[in-house]
């Protein structure tokens, strides 16, 4: 993390309006505690008016934040609900993210408006997504991210696994598993593939070209014969007239877990 980025993440923190310890914002930004305080001395001199000492904590005074944002109460509830499902139905790196996310909103926000935010009248269970799955979600999401081909085994109806080489070009998630829309180099022609199918999946070190015809927008309007799920995705997709949209960044190169069965 840049510097500046770590010093604009303490300002939202310590906006929040309770006192934060060294320790706590020093584990949540991953830096020691002694990093913690030379940045909370570095941005007091810079004029930022925080409150508080070494070994009691540390606020920003009241009426210093970065303007409020104006949201309705149905808005704040779209967002926290938003947040939810990715904190426990991706991967570790987007559920942080997530995260961060709400905490600029929720310091950005005017006071009376901050418990609208963590409404709790509507819960979103865990345990939809085992760790393993989001590891390699993860990992898919880098190599989307970086048009990297992959090689992996997957099932077949009645045979044994048969080696797959694809180009990834987006993730879907239909509530219940993840599904890998690809261009398949053994088939020449788009494929969707279940993650939690997928074995011993390996990045490989060259990139797939961009070439029209095999982007993430003709999957989409091509739906893969005999693909009835996909189908009605692309049908609502169209309907809206959008393409779905491709997951994130991923900061460094993950590894793909194998898995067997």
């Amino acid at each position: 993390m840049r510097r500046a980025d770590r010093l604009f993440r303490i300002v939202l923190l310590l906006g929040r309006g309770r006192m934060a310890t060294a320790a706590e914002l020093a584990r949540g930004l991953g830096v020691s505690t002694r990093t913690l305080y030379r940045d909370v001395a570095d941005l007091t001199r810079s004029g930022v008016p925080i409150e508080g000492a070494a070994g009691v904590g540390f606020r920003l005074k009241s009426g210093y934040q970065v303007p409020p944002l104006m949201f309705t109460e149905e808005e704040l509830q779209a967002l926290y609900l938003g947040v939810s499902m990715v904190r426990v139905w991706s991967d570790s790196g987007l559920a942080g993210a997530a995260e961060r996310l709400l905490a600029k909103v929720e310091a950005a926000l005017p006071v009376a408006l901050r418990p609208k935010l963590a409404h709790g009248a509507m819960i979103v269970p865990g345990g939809h997504v085992p760790a393993v799955i989001g590891d390699a979600i993860a990992a898919l999401r880098h190599a989307i991210l970086h048009h990297r081909r992959i090689r992996f085994a997957y099932p077949r109806p009645f045979a044994e696994r048969v080696e797959r080489t694809v180009w990834p070009l987006g993730l879907i998630f239909w509530g219940g598993a993840w599904t890998l829309a690809a261009w398949c180099e053994m088939r020449a022609d788009f494929r969707s593939f279940r993650v939690d199918a997928m074995n011993a999946t390996v990045l490989l070190p060259d990139s797939y070209p961009l070439e029209k015809g095999r982007e993430l927008r003709d999957y989409l309007a091509a739906v893969p014969a005999g693909d009835a799920v996909v189908g009605g995705l692309v049908d609502a997709l169209r309907a809206a007239d959008r393409p779905w949209p491709v997951a994130a960044e991923a900061a460094a190169e993950p590894g793909f877990a194998s898995r067997q069965g």
